[in-house]
């Protein structure tokens, strides 16, 4: 992405001139992931409001509002399949369970991250949004606090993932594990810093601060 049309996104966002964000978008390199777009291998409805569990061995994940739905892929395009799979493998190789929910009211990872906690069985839940940042958190923590934050969404492959998973559910099981090795790039964030501000518009277009937290039923297609 050469820097004229980076300024002109970052402009774009910074007014809030929404209506021309698309237009912006399509200016990015032929390489860039089509968010939106491509195959989707994952289904994801909602089946009601989102309980509390009462099952100390699971792990709640919460996703942001437009992951799986109006998003398909993280930052770097990773699909939302693939990374949910990792996710989830992670816990079972733990020997723990997992269930999803969807947070509307907000798309700040970190509290959506306290809220799976707060639902959770064991009181530990993850937090993802569609770029693929994550966090997970304890339930008995403040929202702006946790116990792992992953910030930097291009550094997260799916190996970490896998990881993140693990990590959740150890402490799960009351255990302290070492924290999941974080990459670190300092180039990352001015070279995506305006498909993230775009995605995070995408993002905050889908909350509604009147819907109640859902529970999920996900599927592979």
């Amino acid at each position: 992405m050469d820097e004229k049309t980076l300024r002109s996104i970052i402009e774009q966002v910074l007014n809030g001139l929404d209506a021309k964000v698309a237009p912006a978008a399509q200016a990015m390199p032929s390489g860039t992931p089509d968010y939106a777009g491509g195959e989707r291998h994952i289904k994801i409805a909602e089946t009601g409001p989102a309980e509390r569990g009462s099952d100390p061995r699971e792990v709640v994940i919460a996703l942001a509002p437009a992951f799986g739905g109006r998003l398909n892929q993280t930052i770097i395009g990773l699909p939302h399949d693939q990374v949910v799979r990792e996710i989830c493998a992670g816990i079972e190789e733990e020997g723990l369970k997992y269930r999803f929910i969807r947070l509307f009211r907000t798309a700040d990872v970190g509290f959506i991250a306290h809220e799976a906690a707060k639902l959770s069985g064991s009181g530990i839940g993850i937090g993802i949004q569609s770029r693929g940042t994550t966090v997970i958190h304890q339930k008995d923590l403040p929202p702006l606090s946790n116990l792992e934050l992953f910030s930097q969404a291009p550094l997260i492959d799916l190996e970490t993932f896998r990881a993140i998973g693990k990590n959740a559910a150890k402490y799960a099981k009351g255990e302290s594990p070492a924290p999941v090795p974080v990459k670190n790039d300092q180039m990352a964030r001015p070279k995506y810093q305006a498909i993230a501000a775009l995605l995070h518009i995408k993002e905050t277009e889908l909350c509604d601060p009147t819907k109640k937290t859902q529970a999920l039923s996900v599927t592979y297609v």
